[in-house]
């Protein structure tokens, strides 16, 4: 190993993010997964990066890597030497002229009547809509594929800024022919041993089937489902029942289902989310008309 590191304005961010994630998996073979790279790839880089640096960062054992001194000093310096990074290239996107801006939107939200206005007050921009997947917010807007999303919680929120929009009540969806069909309204003693569908993300899934229920049983488990159209088949074939906010039309996308209000659980929030450090005037002025649309027409 050299004595003599190099200047560090010759780090390559490359490989520093892989050091980063090496760190945070303890083992190679996982990290090379998670970056989609070979080990004995990912191996030689964090070798040139310990070369650059003229320190061992990692030490490599049968059960896995673990952190030396160095790469313990070194670890916090290089996730904040990324995020500046990350904050320069945001930055400099937010003062590109003309201005550019993409608009992402999860659950079936609309958010036309902010992005229109958002349009007409700055005329020379370009305004841009994404739809997400909502497990896809953050991702999206810390790998800037979005400045900003329409989203409803609960959903990661590590280094994003989350300002409420509205609430809104959710409804429990049942098959037409089901015994609460037709009810005005229901409360969640009226269907708490029945099964409710299931979401790979425990928050989520937490919020959506009330797990656990407010005297601590858990709640009975439906089958497990990835994607809208599976969660209203899995419902209409009477699998299990499903909660759906109030405002996502989940009640009328099929006519074998019906949508009940549930009274006495927590609504779910609408939210607009951005990164925590966003500083482009777009950003600030879509959030300006994200909040003034909702007060009026809730987009």
């Amino acid at each position: 190993m050299p004595h003599v590191p190099a200047s560090p304005v010759d780090f390559d961010l490359r490989l520093v993010r892989y050091f980063t994630v090496v760190a945070k998996h303890g083992n190679f073979h996982r990290a090379a997964a998670a970056l989609h790279l070979a080990q004995p790839s990912l191996s030689r880089q964090i070798q040139r990066l310990e070369e650059r640096l003229g320190v061992r960062l990692l030490d490599r054992t049968p059960q896995g890597s673990h952190l030396t001194e160095a790469g313990q000093a070194f670890l916090p310096q290089a996730e904040a030497l990324l995020h500046s990074a990350e904050l320069a290239a945001a930055k400099a996107r937010a003062a590109a002229v003309p201005g550019t801006v993409t608009i992402g939107y999860a659950g079936g939200l609309i958010v036309t009547a902010a992005v229109r206005e958002l349009r007409s007050r700055h005329p020379d921009a370009e305004v841009r809509t994404l739809h997400l997947d909502w497990s896809d917010v953050r991702p999206a807007l810390l790998e800037h594929r979005v400045d900003a999303v329409i989203a409803r919680e609960p959903f990661p929120t590590g280094q994003l800024r989350v300002t409420i929009l509205y609430e809104e009540p959710r409804m429990l969806l049942v098959p037409t022919t089901h015994r609460l069909a037709g009810k005005e309204s229901i409360t969640l003693e009226d269907f708490a041993d029945e099964p409710l569908v299931r979401y790979a993300d425990a928050d989520y899934d937490a919020f959506w089937r009330i797990d656990p229920r407010p005297d601590g049983r858990p709640a009975p488990d439906g089958p497990l489902v990835e994607a809208h159209a599976d969660k209203l088949e899995s419902v209409a074939g009477g699998r299990a029942l499903a909660l759906a906010p109030a405002g996502g039309g989940n009640g009328t996308v099929r006519r074998d289902l019906t949508a009940i209000p549930v009274e006495g659980i927590e609504p779910c929030k609408v939210v607009i989310v951005t990164r925590a450090r966003e500083r482009s005037r777009l950003v600030t002025a879509f959030r300006e008309s994200a909040r003034s649309s909702s007060h009026r027409s809730r987009f």
